[in-house]
């Protein structure tokens, strides 16, 4: 069964680089860039794995981190915070409210794939 992830970024071009490089990687993936847009769509498609921005249109991403934590149904998601943001603390933070891992702008697409393996559990099928 194939594991879907959920990318919400609002930089197109990310998103379209991600999106390739993760369904070619054997992965479903869905797309929102917007964190109203989010919300429902995780009610909708269920993912796996969640691919959230900090910066986003409407509600932020770390907003969003915050509401998935506090719904029972979905407060196991796993969730990648990606942000150009590079301080300390707001590593920190994300983390607090819940975020599983955190990549900063610019990253490394090995770094994305191997941390959405991990957190997906699909490890055992790469090695």
């Amino acid at each position: 069964m194939a594991t879907r992830i959920l990318i919400v970024e609002d930089d197109h071009d990310i998103a379209l680089l991600l999106r390739y490089n993760l369904e070619s990687a054997g992965f479903i993936v869905d797309h929102t860039s917007c964190g109203d847009d989010a919300e429902q769509l995780i009610d909708e498609v269920m993912p796996d794995l969640v691919l959230l921005d900090w910066l986003l249109p409407g509600t932020s991403g770390i907003e969003l981190c915050r509401r998935i934590r506090s719904n029972l149904r979905f407060d196991k998601l796993p969730i990648i915070m990606m942000t150009a943001r590079t301080d300390r603390a707001d590593r920190e933070f994300a983390m607090r409210l819940g975020a599983d891992d955190f990549l900063t702008k610019p990253f490394y697409l090995s770094d994305v794939l191997a941390r959405a393996r991990l957190l997906t559990g699909r490890m055992a099928s790469v090695l």
